[in-house]
């Protein structure tokens, strides 16, 4: 059954539905009544000639020269051209998507002017696999994303590129093959299909939630070290974080104390110490502080999912136009600027777990860098190098680009967001992460072996039995790069978390 779209209920899953799982959607019956009773005002006022700015105006720098009516008609295409200017690689398909149904949403509120036609086409390319070949770079995120947008208007017009049913082709020709017709665009029509910060939206809404699922992994992940190195438990208790009372540390230290519950490990192993280093018993609060951090990044990317950014804003029941800046990505920058920075900074706490795995002054007895052989074999030692240089590169990209506006179109528009740098380094920091985790989770799979025949929690049986379904067992040094790229796809496919969860329970 499709999923209904009116502009108000789209939340980060159903963005993740649609974009990775293909689910069709339909657009609302109110909603196409909201978008035909705007486009009949911008109709009206274009009849009367009023000056209406990139209806019948030109844009940024030039939204003072008056078009003339024989104009207006050619001018929507015109601008489709001249703001496909991107630069790179071509963008995965399920960001592309997610920026559409960000557009469609956007559309159902009635504010923009659209013809309901261009909409729906834009609805058929998502339910029927058709999706633009957009340029990876080239947005400032100011008056929208306005070059990747372009690249999915000129899809819908039949022209620039498409992929459908895994091949890259003209845009006529995906169109054609997906039983669909290349809008001719009209008046209003090419800047209200892409004058929205839609691609911020649409790769946030992604990133969020891979970052969820990437926390709870490195909440797995401190688990397995925690066990191995006999932490004391008391910093994970309850009554310590409900007396602070922050809600991701509340959620962190819960999720830890259900994965370990059970644990010969941490029972039988020795004495513990009154108080262990900083990365075992600071995890709740710094991963809880990277989960309050993610709740926020989702409000602001949910909000401008379910609102209208578009200029000029048009207002039906007020036979009024007004312009503004709705389509600045500023909102959206900050909330994937903090979201990158928490990742990275869990990112770091990982590592510093990690040295304390394969370091022998710190492993509670575990061999040096988890090798029988030290010496001969070097272990897990130069993991833990990669892992260094993965953070050293997520503290690089987590300098902010939402601070770094550079004015375009002759200083009309001298203020821009770059959020959609923000949106695309954020992307690589938790990429990066995953093979941050996935290494330390391997870390730990070796060193439950050398705590052989005492056993771990279910939770963390869970998480070996699958690691060990890929990674074998270092008994001997091996080239460990198949296994590290490996693992980090396995902990990106969400198979460990699965495992822990059917085990446990599911994690907050």
């Amino acid at each position: 059954m499709a999923m209904i779209i009116d502009g108000h209920n789209l939340t980060i899953e159903k963005v993740v539905e649609v974009a990775r799982r293909n689910e069709p959607i339909k657009i609302h019956p109110e909603a196409k009544q909201r978008i035909e009773k705007c486009r009949g005002l911008l109709e009206r006022k274009i009849e009367k000639r009023e000056i209406m700015y990139g209806v019948n105006t030109g844009i940024g720098e030039l939204s003072e020269v008056v078009l003339t009516q024989e104009q207006v008609e050619k001018y929507q295409k015109y601008i489709i051209y001249s703001h496909a200017a991107g630069y790179g690689k071509a963008l995965p398909v399920d960001i592309v998507r997610a920026a559409m149904l960000s557009r469609i949403s956007c559309h159902c509120h009635g504010h923009s002017g659209i013809r309901l036609h261009v909409t729906e086409t834009m609805k058929e390319m998502l339910n029927r696999g058709v999706t633009p070949v957009v340029c990876e770079k080239g947005s400032v995120g100011a008056c929208g994303d306005l070059s990747p947008m372009s690249q999915i208007a000129l899809a819908v017009m039949g022209e620039g590129e498409a992929f459908f049913q895994g091949e890259r082709l003209p845009a006529a020709e995906a169109l054609k093959r997906a039983g669909l017709q290349p809008v001719v665009l009209e008046a209003r029509d090419g800047l209200a299909a892409i004058n929205g910060s839609n691609f911020i939206t649409g790769l946030g809404a992604l990133e969020i939630y891979d970052a969820h699922r990437w926390i709870k992994n490195s909440e797995i992940a401190a688990a397995m070290t925690l066990e191995v190195l006999n932490a004391n438990m008391k910093a994970y208790d309850e009554r310590l974080h409900r007396v602070r009372r922050y809600p991701g540390a509340l959620e962190c230290a819960e999720n830890i104390r259900r994965i370990t519950e059970g644990s010969e490990l941490l029972t039988k192993i020795g004495k513990k110490k009154v108080q262990d280093a900083y990365s075992l018993r600071s995890t709740p609060q710094v991963v809880g502080a990277a989960r309050d951090a993610l709740k926020w990044a989702r409000y602001m990317i949910e909000i401008e999912l379910n609102n209208a950014a578009d200029n000029p804003v048009f207002f039906p029941d007020e036979e009024l136009v007004l312009t503004g800046a709705n389509f600045q990505g500023t909102p959206q920058a900050f909330a994937l600027e903090l979201l990158g920075t928490a990742v990275t900074t869990v990112a770091v706490i990982s590592e510093r777990r990690l040295n304390r795995l394969t370091n022998p002054n710190l492993s509670v007895g575990l061999p040096a860098f988890l090798t029988k052989g030290a010496g001969m074999f070097s272990g897990m030692m130069l993991s833990q190098y990669t892992v260094g240089a993965l953070v050293c590169e997520n503290r690089i990209l987590s300098h902010p680009a939402a601070t770094g506006s550079i004015p375009a179109a002759a200083d009309q528009e001298d203020f821009v967001s770059m959020g959609w740098t923000t949106a695309l380094k954020t992307r690589q920091i938790i990429d990066n992460a995953q093979a941050v985790v996935a290494i330390e989770m391997m870390a730990g799979a070796q060193a439950i072996d050398f705590r052989a025949p005492l056993k771990p929690s279910k939770g963390v049986q869970a998480a070996y039995n699958v690691i060990r379904k890929y990674v074998a067992h270092l008994d001997e040094d091996r080239p460990l790069f198949d296994d590290i790229n490996k693992l980090k796809e396995v902990v990106e496919s969400g198979e460990i978390l699965e495992a822990v969860q059917k085990a446990v329970g599911e994690l907050k």
